[in-house]
């Protein structure tokens, strides 16, 4: 009873630092970060309806039906859907691009560092020190690093309010091609979904719930509000700067162990996985790859969310998906299956179209 109160607030909780914090490190990567475009940020929004919403039914939907974390599930989802064992490399794939993904946060932030905060030190120094801090401290309390990301979190807000330079006025703008593309990075990728993070977190409240949106709502509310807070959100100053750095580490922290931990249930040797979870975050600290990386990370992120949609969608069977989230009308579930078997992918196409445009 315990762990299915705790993992009600948990997801939540770890849905907004995390969402806020990926949106705060991969925004400057998109070129948005102080280009207050009215036009952007609704469809933003709209992306955060229209598909991070159904997403997050189907990671909630996954967890309720295989009962344990993704890499280890796939094999068991893809038995019970008759499917051929090659769907289970989506869960490889998201489980290499957490420390990934991580490695990315803390390069980012220490590139903020450099600019803002500390000249004089080389970002690559800052990168690796900070990454070192992020493995060891993946060994604490899941908990203890909910809570210290959640501070990181709430100080960088309130100190850019209070010390950050004006940000600019709101403007509408034409849309372009391209912006649809970053809406669906930021709404997919740095919420996290596909990466079974939530889907890991909330195992003890789905497996007694009988109902997905009683999970699910609070997830995406709490993604939500994440994307609200950073459109008033603007790190230009040395200690707003250093607290997101703060709580960029811990939140690193976090996704590390959570990777760890999924490995670890896949029974895979403790040296290969942190042969994984080195070589994915380090690899950042290669010089002059960075600007190969960035692109990487939004694609491979696109994909991860392709594959899944079109796994959930089409090749598992009607029947399983559909008992799992337990909707009160039929119709609820029609839409849901229309969004993840159509409109997600095509969406995430354009999204990959518009992502690999922008690169040449």
């Amino acid at each position: 009873m315990q762990d299915n109160a705790m993992s009600r607030w948990l997801s939540p909780l770890m849905a907004f630092c995390l969402s806020f914090i990926l949106i705060a490190t991969l925004a400057p990567v998109t070129g948005i970060q102080l280009e207050r475009q009215l036009d952007f940020w609704l469809l933003w929004l709209g992306t955060m309806l229209v598909l991070a919403l159904p997403l997050t039914y189907m990671e909630i939907a996954l967890a309720k039906r295989s009962k344990t974390t993704a890499l280890q599930a796939l094999s068991s989802l893809t038995r019970d859907a008759d499917a051929s064992a090659q769907w289970r490399l989506v869960g490889w794939l998201a489980a290499v691009f957490i420390p990934f993904l991580a490695g990315a946060m803390l390069f980012n932030v220490s590139q903020m560092l450099t600019q803002l905060a500390l000249p004089t030190i080389l970002p690559l120094w800052i990168f690796i020190g900070l990454a070192l801090v992020a493995l060891a401290l993946s060994f604490i309390s899941r908990l203890l690093l909910l809570g210290l990301t959640t501070v990181g979190v709430i100080a960088a807000f309130i100190l850019a309010q209070v010390m950050g330079a004006p940000v600019a006025e709101w403007q509408m703008t034409a849309l372009e091609f391209g912006e649809w593309g970053n809406a669906t990075v930021l709404a997919l990728v740095a919420s996290g979904l596909g990466l079974g993070l939530y889907w890991q977190t909330s195992l003890p409240a789905v497996q007694q719930q009988q109902v997905a949106t009683k999970t699910v709502f609070p997830i995406w509310l709490a993604q939500l509000l994440a994307v609200i807070a950073f459109a008033f959100f603007a790190a230009t100053a040395q200690l707003p700067a250093f607290a997101l750095a703060f709580a960029v580490v811990m939140a690193a922290a976090l996704i590390l162990q959570l990777a760890r931990e999924q490995l670890a249930q896949r029974q895979i040797a403790v040296a290969i996985q942190w042969i994984i979870l080195l070589a994915a975050t380090l690899i950042w600290a290669i010089p002059g790859l960075a600007s190969v990386l960035n692109p990487l990370l939004m694609i491979w992120g696109l994909v991860i969310c392709l594959i899944y949609a079109i796994f959930a969608g089409w090749i598992m069977k009607i029947s399983h998906l559909r008992k799992s989230m337990n909707f009160s009308s039929e119709a609820f579930y029609n839409l849901w299956r229309i969004a993840i078997r159509i409109v997600l992918p095509l969406a995430i196409i354009a999204a990959l179209l518009a992502v690999i445009g922008q690169m040449f």
